[in-house]
Formats: structure tokens, C-alpha cells, sequence
């Protein structure tokens, strides 16, 4: 096998994958901005199997294989996922952890991360498939799951106050309540409507008794003010805002696209 062209040894790789798109960027890790970047959002749900053939179609479209990367991360997002309190946490019952909230197999490989400055683990599974191609074109690499990059983007926010965040992806949506820093609550759900948009939000309100006047609403991700979510959840709570989440090593002058979902950025 030939020698990868070593054409910028100040490069970081991050790859998100999950069963409703990809996307991917490079950062120059010295001048601190984005390099490249793309998205593929499927029309419908897909398959691991279908996931790792349009991976490997956006690996070979930007030759991403023929680079070297200082580090390459990537992240899972996929609803095999549980939070559980350090507390409880036995690394010896980990798809016990899993098995009330999604169907495994038995061959499935089940790890699990510490989330950082939380007394909180995270329990997953991975794209096994994935991490496998990901490692004959890169060697060694790190990954984790969505909700633990969520998170980390998440505690550099600064605020005194109870505040519920709202990632919007194409088909789910990531919410977590966060009161000084401190996670209340995280969880994933699948939405196809406005309206189903609007009730995981206002159940949240309701089941930790926050204040539909008091507590903001703020949203990220794939949303702007002028679409019907924003419009929806407005219509309830009236201190609602999309904001850009604060990155710990980027700068937000330097952004150039804002079709990257910062989670990538956040985690590299």
C-alpha cells in the first residue's frame, strides 16, 4: 500500500453518522478554521448497511482517505443510547442499561463514556460496520455518541439560569434541560410533524415544572426563526431564540458554511 500524502499535518478530521444523513468537516487546527465540509441528509430513514455505502461515497468523493489527520473523530447518533448515573454505573451490565429502550442483538458491541464534569455515563451502541471501514482508511481513531457530543458542546454555554436546549435534526430532535451547568435531564425523540415537535418540548416543560414564561427556549441546529417549529413553540413560549452554540476551540468569525452542524466543530 502506498503512503498517504502527508499534506497538512495540522488537520482534524470529524465525521458524524447516523440512519438520516452524514456530514463531515476538516479544521486547520493552526489557523483555526474550517477547511472543508459537506452533508448528506437521506430522504428516508436508511440502514447501517446503506449508511456505510454513502459513507464511503463521500470518503471517495473528497479523498478524505488520502490525507493524514492529526486526530479523527466520530460521532454515532442513533437512539441505542442510555444515560446512566455514575452512581449505579456497573460495566459489567451494560445491555441492561440498554434493553428497556431499544432492541439489541446479541452481537452487538455496547460501550460506555464518561460524560465529563457529570456524575453520568453514557451506554451506547456504535455502527460497528463503521468504525471498522473508519479504521482501514485511518488507523487508529476516537468516537463516541451523539449525546455526548451534544453535551460537551452544551456545558460551554454560560448561563445562571434553567435553560432547555433543542438540537433539530432532519427527523429528531436532542433535548436537554441544563440549570448552572448542571443536566436536568437529555433525550432523543423522532418527530414528523410540528405539532409532535411541540409536544415533546411543552411535556418536558410540564414533567420538570418549569415556567412556560420564565424558562428560555433555545434552539440550534437544523432551524431558523421564519420555519414552522420556531413559529410553533413561540406561539407557547414566548422566550424562545436560535442561537449558535459557543465552541471551546473555534471561532465563530471563521464559520464560513452554517450548514455544519457545530456538534462536529464542538468536538474537535
Amino acid at each position: 500500500m502506498e503512503a498517504k500524502t502527508h499534506t497538512h499535518p495540522f488537520k482534524k478530521l470529524s465525521i458524524q453518522v447516523s440512519l438520516d444523513g452524514l456530514s463531515f468537516c476538516t479544521i486547520d487546527t493552526i489557523a483555526n478554521k474550517v477547511l472543508l465540509s459537506d452533508h448528506v441528509a437521506f430522504k428516508t430513514k436508511s440502514t447501517p448497511y446503506l449508511l456505510l455505502k454513502e459513507l464511503k461515497t463521500l470518503v471517495a468523493k473528497y479523498k478524505l482517505i488520502d490525507e493524514t489527520y492529526e486526530e479523527v473523530m466520530a460521532i454515532h447518533k442513533n437512539n441505542m443510547f442510555c444515560l446512566v448515573p455514575e452512581a449505579l454505573f456497573d460495566k459489567e451490565e451494560l445491555p441492561n442499561y440498554l434493553k428497556f429502550n431499544t432492541k439489541i442483538l446479541a452481537n452487538d458491541q455496547i460501550v460506555h463514556d464518561k460524560i465529563p464534569n457529570q456524575d453520568m455515563v453514557c451506554v451506547y451502541v456504535p455502527f460497528t460496520n463503521v468504525n471498522n471501514y473508519l479504521f482501514d482508511c485511518f488507523g487508529e481513531f476516537e468516537f463516541k455518541h451523539n449525546s455526548l457530543a451534544i453535551l460537551q458542546t452544551l456545558f460551554h454555554q454560560k448561563s445562571n439560569k434553567t435553560v432547555c436546549y433543542v438540537h433539530v435534526g432532519t427527523r429528531t430532535m436532542e433535548l436537554a434541560v441544563m440549570e448552572q451547568r448542571k443536566l436536568l435531564l437529555y433525550n432523543q425523540f423522532e418527530y414528523k410533524t410540528k405539532e409532535d415537535f411541540l409536544y415533546y418540548v411543552l411535556f418536558t416543560y410540564e414533567q420538570l415544572g418549569l415556567s412556560a414564561e420564565e424558562v428560555k427556549l433555545k434552539l440550534f441546529g437544523a432551524i431558523e426563526e421564519d420555519d414552522q417549529y420556531f413559529k410553533i413553540c413561540y406561539d407557547y413560549l414566548k422566550k424562545v431564540s436560535v442561537f449558535v452554540p459557543k465552541q471551546s476551540n473555534q471561532s465563530l468569525e471563521e464559520i464560513g458554511d452554517n450548514t455544519i452542524d457545530l456538534t462536529l466543530l464542538g468536538n474537535l
